[in-house]
């Protein structure tokens, strides 16, 4: 059977996902001998603006960024090539494992999106739909790979959303693509009038929002409908007390704290730009290393074990490396750094699973 390759050198080898606005396959590149991300638009979307948006992602070239390859139409239908990330989505691939995330994988993960964030303003493009499904990662928790994506199709959501609000009221939509947006979009794109232009402001504010909940583990203004509400009178969720009730993780967790309250300034103007970003996150001192999965399999007192890991090595850990509201117990799965150590090398620091 002759085998069908779409632009005559793509295979599609499987299904990746599927989301509001598009399908996200795994291809087979024959022309170069690699597997990229083959993206379609779902049926009612406009070409058009598909076609428009992959030529401006494809502007942005950076390590952070998740790079636009090729463009193609076969029989009437577009497909966008993306570099393919091994991994999953930030929420699943990092923020699931506990809930949260400790803040020197949060110092690493911020700086890396802002490093991507300030690259894609330099070369004048916006996001707009900056979220932890818009973030891919290989190398689960130790973030081996950070990269943002679907800045194309980030633009087809927009174009949802000024739809949607010329209709009137947001809170009454019944589009699960723009329910889906609300917690991390700035107060500018919520409550714009049409023909207003959104900024790389708005992705400062995502950045912010986005990086309160992996930190905190909680939306900092809710989900869903309420969140035009709470954004408006400035009802946030306030900041768990785990973050720095530790004094060993407290410091870092105040200057993350900080950067974050700085993204969510209501007034745009009062933002700092992901350059500053970029520059006040290369000043923090965090643990920048792998990161292991393992089991509890020993306490011989209720402060101090050892951990079994996946790779069948034995750890010790103080409970007081812990970080989070959670102190580890036996069977407990955990996530782990290691230090030097005798007779066993040191877990620290160590975040227990969900």
């Amino acid at each position: 059977m002759t085998q069908v390759l779409l632009g005559g050198r793509y295979e599609i080898v499987g299904m990746l996902g599927s989301g509001g606005m598009q399908h996200v396959h795994r291809a087979k590149d024959h022309l170069r001998g690699v597997d990229v991300a083959l993206k379609t638009p779902q049926p009612g979307q406009i070409i058009k603006k598909f076609s428009n948006s992959a030529i401006l992602s494809a502007r942005v070239n950076h390590p952070h960024v998740a790079k636009t390859l090729d463009y193609l139409e076969e029989h009437g239908v577009p497909y966008l090539a993306e570099e393919l990330v091994d991994g999953g989505t930030l929420e699943d691939a990092c923020m699931s494992v506990a809930g949260y995330v400790d803040p020197h994988t949060g110092a690493r993960l911020f700086r890396m999106l802002a490093k991507g964030l300030a690259a894609s303003h330099h070369a004048g493009v916006v996001h707009r739909d900056l979220k932890p499904s818009n973030i891919l990662v290989s190398g689960g928790y130790s973030l081996n790979e950070v990269k943002i994506t679907d800045f194309g199709i980030a633009t087809l959501t927009e174009e949802v959303f000024e739809e949607e609000t010329q209709r009137g009221d947001i809170t009454k939509t019944t589009s699960g693509t723009v329910k889906g947006a609300l917690p991390y979009m700035a107060p500018e794109m919520m409550f714009r009038k049409k023909g207003e232009h959104v900024g790389p402001e708005a992705d400062v504010w995502s950045l912010g929002a986005l990086m309160f909940h992996a930190l905190a583990g909680e939306l900092p203004f809710g989900e869903g409908f309420i969140v035009p509400a709470n954004v408006m009178t400035g009802t946030r969720t306030a900041w768990p007390s785990f973050m720095t009730s530790d004094l060993q993780y407290a410091s870092l967790s105040k200057s993350l704290q900080a950067l974050v309250e700085a993204c969510l300034q209501v007034d745009k103007a009062a933002r700092p730009t992901a350059d500053q970003l970029v520059l006040e996150c290369n000043e923090l001192e965090y643990f920048n290393g792998q990161w292991f999965h393992g089991r509890v399999n020993n306490m011989p007192n209720r402060y101090f074990g050892y951990i079994r890991g996946a790779d069948a090595t034995t750890a010790f850990f103080h409970r007081d490396s812990t970080y989070g509201p959670r102190y580890p117990k036996v069977n407990d799965k955990v996530v782990y750094a290691l230090s030097d150590g005798a007779p066993r090398p040191r877990a620290f620091p160590l975040v227990v699973c969900k």
